[in-house]
Parts: C-alpha cells; structure tokens; sequence
C-alpha cells in the first residue's frame, strides 16, 4: 500500500516539475488545444450550456490565473485601500465573474483556431506576452496576447489583450467608478449583486 502511496506522490511530483519548467508559450497552446478538443467534442457547450462550460473553465483554464494579481492590477491604487480580508473577498468575486464571462465566450465556439506566435524567452526572464491570434472561418482574424508571470509554482496568466484591448484597463474604469461612489465594500457588494444575477462585462472593441 505505501508503495502504491509513493507512486502516486511521484506521479503528482513530477507532474508538478514539468508544470513549472513549460514555457509560458508552450504553456499557452497546450491548454488551449486540450480546452478546444474538448469543445468541439461536447454537443451541449456548443448549444450554449454555460454550466458544463464553467466546469470547464474552473478545471482547465482558472488554475492558470493568478487572479489575486488581475484584481490588483484592476483597482490600481484603490487596491491600498481594502483590507486583506477585502483583497481576499473582492478577488475571488472577480474569478467568478471571470469565470462567468469566459464560459459564456466558450460557448460562442464556432470552430475557431488558434495561432500561438514563437516566443524567445531570455534567461531569467519572469515577465512576458504571448502573441497569438483567433482565425474565424469567414472573418477577419482577433489578436489575442497574453501576459503571463513567474512565480514559485510556474507561469500565472494576470491578463489578457483582445484586439489591443486588456481585460485589466477594462475593468479600471468601472472599479474606480464604484470606489469613488462607494467605497471598497461598495464595490465588493456591486461585484457580488453581478455574479448573483449572471452579468457580465463584455471587453470593448
């Protein structure tokens, strides 16, 4: 028993390793590959079940995410102001609604590809964008870049360009909207009344 134990601690450990020694490149498109085989194989994603597509983006695409980092950067110096418990409660509200918008867009599939651009990582390099692009049958093709960072445990998507437009600065404005109305807590309430309706916020273009 303690041999089978040890396997799976191994299997775990080495898995873990190979995480974190993937390139951020690499990293990307091979996420990205296994998100779409599993779209275009599920019937009820493609007809729009947004829970099966959440499932999805929690299991596959969110452990990617430093979202406490996506937060940060969303508030700006508004940050300094919330507490940690606040910091703790205001970021896990904006992963679902993160989570909410991605799953929404997963739905929207429509045998898209996607292009990862080569990346040259420099030695020591903790800091980079990935250039990749969306090409639609029919239709102009979206830049899509990514900009990822290194920690102890690999690289951390913390935001996302579509079309030139970051999904931080998207948010900014609506987050300092609300702190100055509000506060911080007014903001957390105002986070917390969207994900409990379902909204989201579409990235401008």
């Amino acid at each position: 028993m303690k041999s089978v134990v040890a396997f799976v601690i191994s299997i775990l450990i080495a898995t873990i390793v190979m995480a974190n020694d993937m390139a951020p490149d690499a990293l990307i498109k091979s996420v990205s590959g296994e998100v779409l085989e599993i779209i275009r194989a599920d019937k009820d994603i493609q007809s729009g079940n947004t829970k099966k597509a959440a499932d999805l983006v929690e299991r596959k695409i969110a452990p990617n995410f430093d979202f406490l980092h996506m937060t940060r950067l969303a508030l700006g110096r508004d940050w300094r102001q919330a507490s940690t418990e606040q910091q703790k409660a205001l970021a896990n509200e904006f992963q679902i609604l993160l989570v909410r918008t991605y799953s929404r867009a997963l739905t929207e599939y429509k045998n898209q590809t996607i292009d990862i651009k080569p990346l040259v990582l420099k030695v020591g390099e903790t800091d980079v964008k990935v250039r990749s692009e969306i090409k639609q049958p029919g239709a102009k093709s979206i830049q899509l870049d990514y900009y990822l960072q290194k920690d102890t445990t690999g690289w951390k998507i913390y935001d996302i360009e579509v079309a030139g437009i970051s999904l931080v600065t998207n948010y900014r404005e609506s987050f300092a909207s609300e702190v100055r109305n509000s506060g911080i807590d007014g903001l957390l309430k105002s986070l917390q009344a969207k994900n409990k309706s379902g909204d989201t916020v579409a990235i401008k273009k």
